[in-house]
């Protein structure tokens, strides 16, 4: 049987929308894990916010029968049965000093998140305007968030500067945005919190969902083809556009499904879908 990597998301796509991970698609994982397929998560999440999600779910025996974890959209790659960090992108001061510029100039709202391991950490802007997913963001992680004032200095390194902003931003203003920060990549994604603000989160230029998980097939020893993916946002259209095979959870935003093949929704169990239709699990 041919080596594969499995690949997927996790909001949104493995996680329902009562924020557990459904039986019938831990078993699929575990049989995937069985017959010779490598298995992956790949979340827009910290290691962090991650950790915490998982004692929300209840697994046997406490396992998540996942391999390795892509985490922060990819700025870091660990062995999950090990707990073994494997690799970590950063961004320094001076990038993030620029990143800061172009997100003022937009009168966007942002957070400044300290490098890996401390992601959860963060120093935080705001404009001014009422932006409640925001707030609630500040909330969320209160014991470890900052005002970012005129007085307080900056990280050495950063993982990633996220925009949050209340309303959809439209193509134009994100071609704008990449423009201006070039020597970066950004990534757009809709907010897991109110599942309707935009974020923009921006990162080392090796960072990307799809960069990460081309460098851990190559570890492993996978092509490129045998490699499948599942997801269901903006932050996931760059793993599903790379991968041998993608596939998008009906609950998917509604403008990438002309691009991808759709299967069940999340609260469906979707991910056993993707592994039933690409060959590799059986129901």
């Amino acid at each position: 049987m041919k080596k594969s990597l499995f690949i997927t998301d996790f909001d949104g796509t493995l996680l329902t929308d009562e924020k557990t991970i459904a039986k019938q698609d831990l078993a699929t994982l575990s049989r995937l894990r069985k017959n010779n397929t490598i298995t992956a998560i790949a979340t827009g999440r910290s290691l962090y916010s991650f950790q915490r999600a998982l004692q929300q779910v209840r697994l046997e025996g406490n396992k998540l029968p996942v391999d390795y974890l892509i985490f922060s959209t990819g700025a870091g790659i660990m062995n999950l049965q090990a707990g073994r960090l494997m690799r970590s992108h950063a961004i320094l001061t001076r990038d993030i000093r620029k990143i800061m510029v172009c997100f003022d100039a937009n009168k966007w709202d942002y957070m400044v998140h300290k490098a890996i391991p401390d992601t959860r950490y963060f120093l935080y802007k705001s404009h001014g305007r009422e932006n409640l997913d925001f707030q609630k963001r500040i909330l969320l992680y209160q014991p470890f968030s900052a005002p970012l004032d005129n007085g307080r200095i900056l990280y050495e390194a950063a993982t990633q500067v996220l925009a949050i902003i209340p309303e959809k931003v439209s193509g134009a203003q994100m071609a704008e945005v990449r423009a201006s920060l070039a020597d970066y990549s950004v990534i757009p994604a809709t907010s897991p919190l109110d599942h309707c603000s935009s974020w923009i989160e921006v990162f080392n230029k090796q960072v990307s969902k799809s960069l990460a998980a081309s460098w851990l097939a190559s570890l492993l020893d996978i092509k490129q083809s045998n490699v499948i993916s599942v997801g269901n946002d903006y932050n996931d259209q760059d793993l599903l556009e790379w991968s041998g095979t993608g596939y998008l959870v009906a609950n998917a935003a509604q403008d990438l499904k002309p691009y991808f093949r759709t299967v069940s929704s999340n609260n469906q169990c979707g991910v056993s879908q993707a592994a039933l239709t690409s060959g590799l699990s059986a129901w």
